[in-house]
Order: structure tokens, then C-alpha cells, then sequence
């Protein structure tokens, strides 16, 4: 019998997102002079810098190549953002490896196609509500949440809460 995701939780060390569809709705308003922008939510931003202060690795792959996107990250403390991935499990196996972690321990949530194949390494494949069905059949967790929405929040939330490590005391910058 698999175990359910609530039994998966405690042995989560390592958190690694996707970005379009996960920590945005994947709308990409694109300017006159062709700059992208997207949004992201902030609840997100402040459950991501909580969870890189209860002492988890953090981890971005996505395959967009905004700069910006980059700069967000950076702004709440996360160091291993890999942008441009366009085959993600090499990204993932690289990051995995430069800092020796099990991916039984890792905790993964994408939205579409390019994420599948890191998903199926993962101990812990996560999606938001409104993730591709192909996503959506392999995931362990599917947020209540749609991408860009608080699904990021909802999972972090959750697991940090089943170690003990969530009590909403943090003096992490709302940002």
C-alpha cells in the first residue's frame, strides 16, 4: 500500500517549485518593448522565506529566463534558482548532487508536461488544482489551490506544520 502524502511529510527536507502555473497563474503579460511579467503571490513569497528559516533547501526550476524572476527569488533568500530549464531533470540532478540530497526527500511541485519527469524522482510530487491531468495523475498532493493562487503556501504550510516547525511567530519579512 503507497503511502499517503500527511506520512511523506515528515521526511521532507528539500523544497523545489516550479515557477509559471506553480508560483504564478502562468498569464504572462508581455509589454510593447516585449518585457514579460508575471505575478506572484505574496502569501507564497513569505512561506517560502519561512521554510528557507526552519532550515529547508529551496530549490527553483523553471524554464523561463526573466531576470526578474531571478531577483524575486534572491529577495527571499533563495540561492539555487535555475532558469532556462528546458530538460529539468538535468537541473534537478544537478542540484541534488552538488548538495548530496535523497529525492526521497524531496518535495516537488510543478504544473505541466516539463515537470514529469523530475515528479516521477520525487518523494513528494505536489501540483496546484489546475495542473495539466497528466500532472495530476502522478502527484502524491493536489493543492486545493490554483498556480499563482497560494498553492505554494498551502504545501509549505502543510508540511512544516506536520514537523512542528509552522507557528505563525516567524519574524520573516512579509515580502
Amino acid at each position: 500500500m503507497e503511502k499517503s502524502y500527511k506520512e511523506i511529510m515528515p521526511q521532507i527536507t528539500t523544497l523545489i517549485f516550479d515557477v509559471d502555473g506553480v508560483l504564478t497563474n502562468g498569464v504572462v503579460t508581455i509589454f510593447p518593448d516585449g518585457e514579460m511579467v508575471r505575478n506572484m503571490n505574496i502569501k507564497d513569497g513569505y512561506a517560502l522565506k519561512t521554510a528557507i528559516k526552519a532550515g529547508f533547501n529551496v530549490c527553483i526550476i523553471s524554464g523561463g529566463t526573466n531576470e526578474a524572476v531571478r531577483k524575486r527569488f534572491e529577495t527571499l533568500g533563495i540561492t539555487d534558482v535555475y532558469l532556462g530549464a528546458h530538460n529539468k531533470l538535468i537541473q534537478f540532478n544537478e542540484y541534488i548532487n552538488l548538495h548530496n540530497i535523497n529525492p526521497k526527500q524531496i518535495l516537488y511541485m510543478g504544473d505541466d508536461i516539463p515537470d514529469y519527469p523530475v515528479m516521477k524522482e520525487v518523494g513528494l510530487p505536489c501540483c496546484p488544482k489546475d495542473a495539466a491531468p497528466e500532472i495530476q495523475e502522478i502527484a502524491a498532493y493536489i493543492s486545493h489551490k490554483k498556480g499563482g493562487t497560494g498553492c505554494v503556501r498551502d504545501v509549505i504550510e502543510q508540511v512544516l506544520k506536520v514537523q512542528d516547525k509552522w507557528d505563525g511567530q516567524f519574524d520573516a519579512k512579509y515580502d
